[in-house]
């Protein structure tokens, strides 16, 4: 028989049903993520790793911090951090890196502003395998293209995503999805061998800045404008006027003619947005509006 968990001695075995409206309106809130009742044991999961780190002992008692004055102050980045789901991969649906090295970056240096710095956003980077392959070809691209220069942003609200995604540190698993001269070249193998770790070079590191950004702010906090977007496989966990509302402030910051990458799995079809499709989950920008 195995022991109770000493996290539950309490008799709050779960979160009761007012408190899960509660918790749903305020990840709602601040951070966009509907979560239905099937969401409500998967809750439960992720809180469970508060428990443990605040010391306390119920659903209940978390729940009365956390609506605290001291815990709506101090909390709530810990709280979304755990609810929010960070999966992704290097090279990840490579149709859209394809297109982005075969036609969007010709397009960009056979323009007469060729000497201006090409932006990349990576919104939505996860722990950064994403922003690390954006940033891996357009080195090779510099290298092919003299005067070509780039900058990629990557962000994302989980800081626990972000500060992994800064080491750039992978299991070697991870990083056999990169093709085996380009890991040759970016990744540095761990000295302790039994470790089966590899982390990106700094040289690759330095290339990309890494911010926080909640898609709920009014304002980012930069008036920069991107080249192309990449917000893959993000906006599925969103409702769809909350979707809408960030693919318009996205397409703020990307400028006419620019490229916005989707997921394979999302749809921008029937949305009030100043994006044209040109191919599966890819959109232009097609007005100087905004």
């Amino acid at each position: 028989m195995s022991a109770p968990d000493p996290l539950m001695t309490s008799g709050d075995l779960s979160i009761s049903a007012h408190n899960f409206t509660r918790l749903c309106k305020l990840i709602y809130d601040e951070a966009g993520i509907c979560l239905g009742p099937e969401k409500k044991t998967m809750l439960e999961a992720r809180i469970k790793r508060r428990l443990k780190a605040l010391d306390l002992t119920s659903y209940a008692e978390y729940c009365d911090y956390l609506f605290g004055r001291q815990g709506l102050k101090e909390e709530i980045v810990h709280l979304i951090d755990v609810v929010t789901t960070n999966k992704t991969d290097f090279f990840r649906e490579p149709g859209h890196f394809n297109f982005l090295v075969d036609k969007a970056l010709p397009e960009f240096v056979s323009r007469q502003d060729y000497g201006k710095q090409f932006l990349i956003w990576s919104a939505g980077c996860s722990t950064g395998e994403e922003p690390y392959t954006l940033a891996i070809l357009l080195s090779e691209y510099a290298l092919a293209h003299a005067g070509f220069r780039f900058r990629v942003l990557a962000t994302d609200i989980s800081t626990t995503v972000l500060a992994k995604a800064g080491l750039g540190v992978y299991s070697s698993e991870a990083a056999e999805a990169v093709p085996a001269m380009l890991r040759k070249k970016y990744f540095l193998r761990s000295r302790n061998r039994d470790a089966n770790r590899v982390r990106v070079i700094p040289e690759l590191r330095r290339l990309v800045e890494f911010r926080r950004i909640n898609f709920m702010d009014s304002s980012f906090g930069f008036s920069d404008k991107a080249d192309a977007v990449f917000c893959r496989n993000v906006i599925i966990y969103f409702d769809r006027p909350t979707q809408e509302s960030i693919l318009r402030k996205l397409c703020h910051h990307l400028l006419p003619g620019g490229y916005m990458f989707v997921g394979h799995s999302e749809t921008l079809h029937d949305m009030d947005l100043p994006l044209a499709p040109i191919a599966p989950a890819l959109y232009r920008r097609i007005d100087a509006g905004a």
